[in-house]
């Protein structure tokens, strides 16, 4: 179950994972205490969310929000139809390099074709969701992961390649010492079923505002 906001949607169950985490695990009782004014929020356009991923690869998230400004202020609105229409010079000229052009027109088609089942992903689980999505160029797992969570808001997502995640275990339960995969693994057992609700509060831990898709 979602709840509506002004901004957006939140998760139903964010209250019920914050008691389920803060019984079971320390450091996350010490997160929630100090982050938990701030929660996951949903804008409720699957294909804005994965655009705007494809545009923040690899860049940080200032200059990720300067080129989507840009690129979203060359139509009046952004949709898949709208993107198809677009000149690839000026989407150059916002600031996207060839590669993400040719993504977000890969995209666009899969939307407006049909090719992704937008309506079907409510009664699909998360591996199936991301099978149908890491078949779009520029969208591998980690993409379709940040999907789940910051879309779909899929409560028990643990999205093991993340730098932020990877950072927040190190910082919060190892001391600073690099982590592995199964230490990774071996922290999340008591997150489970809410890792999108942990993963969250690591994240806040580095960086206390959220980054919206």
């Amino acid at each position: 179950m979602a709840v509506a906001t002004a901004a957006g949607v939140t998760p139903g169950y964010w209250e019920e994972a914050c008691r389920h985490l803060a019984r079971r695990d320390r450091v996350m009782k010490k997160l929630i205490a100090q982050f938990g004014d701030v929660i996951l929020e949903s804008r409720g356009d699957a294909f804005m969310t994965l655009a705007r991923s494809i545009v923040g690869q690899q860049i940080s998230v200032k200059a990720a929000q300067t080129v989507w400004d840009r690129f979203a202020a060359l139509t009046r609105k952004l949709s898949p139809a709208a993107v198809l229409k677009l000149k690839v010079d000026d989407m150059r000229a916002a600031g996207l390099s060839a590669r993400k052009v040719e993504y977000l027109v890969d995209l666009a088609l899969h939307f407006d074709s049909g090719a992704v089942h937008v309506r079907d992903w409510t009664a699909m689980d998360d591996e199936a969701i991301i099978a149908e999505l890491v078949d779009i160029r520029g969208i591998g797992r980690w993409t379709a992961e940040m999907f789940l969570i910051f879309h779909l808001m899929r409560p028990n997502v643990l999205p093991l390649d993340d730098v932020g995640l990877i950072n927040g275990v190190s910082r919060n339960y190892f001391s600073g010492e690099p982590v592995s995969r199964s230490d990774l693994r071996e922290v999340a057992q008591a997150w489970s079923p809410y890792s999108t609700v942990a993963t969250w509060y690591i994240w806040r831990s580095l960086d206390p505002l959220p980054v919206s898709y």
